[in-house]
């Protein structure tokens, strides 16, 4: 993975279930990762491996969703040469301020 986030950023996202009673809206996403025309969009963390967000894949805005998905799995992905990344210049920011996010 390139830009791995910092223990300082991981620190700052709740814990899974913390945010369970806002509405998907106002859920605030503190990381996104991308790779091609993958995105991951990080709302929860359980502080160990498994994050809680929404995922578009292969740019398939019909079938994204809210999910869970293994920060390890997000580490070791790769597409040839191409490792997924941590976006350097990501504004944590509400669900409903992310133009990829839909289905809110």
């Amino acid at each position: 993975m390139w830009n791995i986030p910092s223990q300082e950023q991981l620190r700052t996202i709740p814990r899974l279930y913390e945010t369970e009673k806002l509405p998907l809206a106002d859920k605030v996403i503190h990381l996104h990762f991308f790779i091609a025309g993958c995105d991951w969009y990080i709302a929860e963390y359980d502080g160990e491996d498994t994050f809680w967000g929404y995922a578009i894949l292969n740019g398939d805005d019909e079938c994204a969703e809210w999910g869970y998905v293994s920060f390890s799995d997000l580490r070791d992905l790769k597409a040839k040469w191409l490792e997924v990344d941590c976006d350097l210049y990501w504004k944590v920011r509400k669900a409903s301020e992310v133009k990829k996010i839909k289905n809110i």
